[in-house]
This record gives structure tokens, sequence and C-alpha cells, in this order.
């Protein structure tokens, strides 16, 4: 397939990544279907694309955009939570759902029976291995990795991962939607946690451990990190961003592969996670800063 070709692309499950995925892909000219289980997901997903802290209506107030090229943007954004119709006529789908293998692979299976043949599947996964998503399809061949940053619609990276079976063309074709879409694809070998969200998980477990051993506090850590070391957020605030249950699911499911001990989730983010401390997430008790108050 060329680039030329795509007439529709789905995004499947639209929280926080998949609504920026959706955008930017309407915003580059594509007619995008947004999918999840109900209404009011899609609905907020809407807000979030038209008005929310990386909307539309930021860059019309920053004169980036005119209010008809917004207008324009939004009306090639359609939604559904009929897994028939989001299928119909789909020439790429790109999945953003829950990091559970289990999950997503029934979510391809209902996919891949629904979806013309020509279809291309892409997995917006941080961690699940991509052959593995791929074997429950009849299209290995058409399926990928394609690993977004947050927020998707702002950050230019995306790591592109080929399963066993990909093709060189759908590979090929894929690094070029990343460039239509105007990111920067970097490609990362299929293993569980690819190259980022392994890099990034082994700062945060250290960031735990030396918290567990008394090397320095939590807010303090954050410091050191973004003055020393120049990243936008520390590990601890990059957790309560993202959730605690995020990296913590991430390392189980590539420490049960690995068996390397840096891989394994630190006892404290574990406690942390089952006492309901998963970050800024609805129905959270709080995060790791929440957890330092009443900790000391």
């Amino acid at each position: 397939m060329k680039i030329e070709e795509v007439g529709k692309v789905t995004a499947v499950g639209v929280g926080v990544m998949g609504y920026g995925i959706a955008m930017t892909c309407a915003r580059s000219g594509f007619e995008t279907m947004m999918v999840d289980v109900s209404k009011d997901i899609l609905e907020g997903a809407y807000s979030q694309i038209k008005d929310g802290p990386f909307g539309l209506m930021k860059l019309v107030g920053k004169g980036k955009m005119t209010k008809q090229e917004m207008d324009n943007i939004v009306g090639r954004i359609k939604s559904t939570t009929d897994l028939h119709e989001a299928a119909k006529d789909a020439d790429v789908v790109i999945e953003a759902i829950s990091e559970d293998p289990e999950l997503k692979k029934r979510i391809w299976k209902q996919y891949d029976e629904l979806c013309p043949e020509r279809t291309i599947f892409a997995s917006n996964t941080s961690t699940i291995m991509i052959t593995d998503q791929a074997s429950v399809t009849r299209r290995p061949d058409r399926f990928i990795g394609m690993h977004w940053f947050n927020p998707a619609q702002v950050m230019t990276l995306i790591e592109v991962i080929r399963g066993a079976l990909t093709s060189d063309e759908t590979f090929n074709f894929m690094m070029d939607f990343c460039q239509k879409l105007g990111k920067n694809p970097v490609e990362a070998k299929d293993a569980p946690g690819f190259f980022t969200s392994r890099f990034i998980s082994s700062i945060m477990h250290s960031a735990v451990r030396m918290f567990e051993q008394g090397v320095a506090g939590i807010k303090e850590i954050d410091t050191m990190c973004k003055q020393g070391f120049g990243f936008p957020m520390g590990p601890f605030e990059l957790m309560d961003l993202t959730g605690l249950d995020i990296p913590l699911h991430g390392a189980d499911y590539v420490y049960n592969i690995t068996g390397d001990p840096m891989d394994k989730a630190p006892l404290t983010l574990r406690k942390l996670v089952a006492a309901g401390y998963i970050g800024r997430k609805l129905g959270s008790k709080g995060g790791w800063y929440d957890y330092y108050h009443i900790s000391k």
C-alpha cells in the first residue's frame, strides 16, 4: 500500500494516547474513525481534541491555525462504538488500548475477521511483543508496532517495531506513514519493552530503589534528575502522570520473559498500586508525592 492510497485510519481506544493519535491523523489529512466502548468516552475525546491542553483551540489561539482549519480537521474525525463500522474500509488500524496482552489479542482477532485483507494493523504498545500479538491474526506480514509518546499530538518520536513476520512492504509503508504524520520514526527490535520502555523503566526502578534505601527523597530525586540531567520531568513525576499501574504491569510483563533482576518492579511501586495510589487517574488515592507526605 502507498500513502496516497490510504482513505481511512481507524483509532481503536481513545484514551489519552488514542485521541492524540486520531487528532494527528486527521490533522495530516486522513479521514479518521475513533472507536471505543461508550459514547461518553468518545465525547470526551472530541472535547480533548478541541479544547484540551494540547487541543486545536490552543493552536487557533496562538495563531498557528485558523478556526476554519480547525473545523476541517474535526470534520475529518468520525466516531463509533460499533466494531463493524470501525473496521469497514479501514486501510490502517492503530490500536491504543490497555497494556493487557490477552485483551489486545482478543481485539486483534475481532478486527482481523472484520477488516479488508489489505488493512495494516499497528499496535501502540509500549511493552508487548509484536510477534505475540500478530500470532492471533491471519496477517502477521501486515502487523507492526507503532509506539507513540505522550502527548501523541506533540511528541515527534515513534518507535517502529517489526514482528518476526512483518513484511518489508509493511515496514516501509509505516516509516513513510509516520513521516506523513510529521513524526520521526526510529526502528527498534521486537523484544519485551523494546528499547524506550525498557530504558525508562531502568531509570524509574533505580530511582525507587534508591528512595527505598534512603539515598534521597522523592522530591529530591526528581529535582536532581531535572537539574542535573536535563530531564523535563523527574521519574516520580513521570510515574504520577502516566499512572503507577502502567510501569508496574509493564515491568511484570518484561520480567516474566527476561528474568532479568533489573526488569523486576520495586516492592514499593507494587505496594502503592495495591493500595490504590496509581497517580493522576480517576479513582486514584494519589501518587508518589502523596505517599511521600503520609510516609514521613
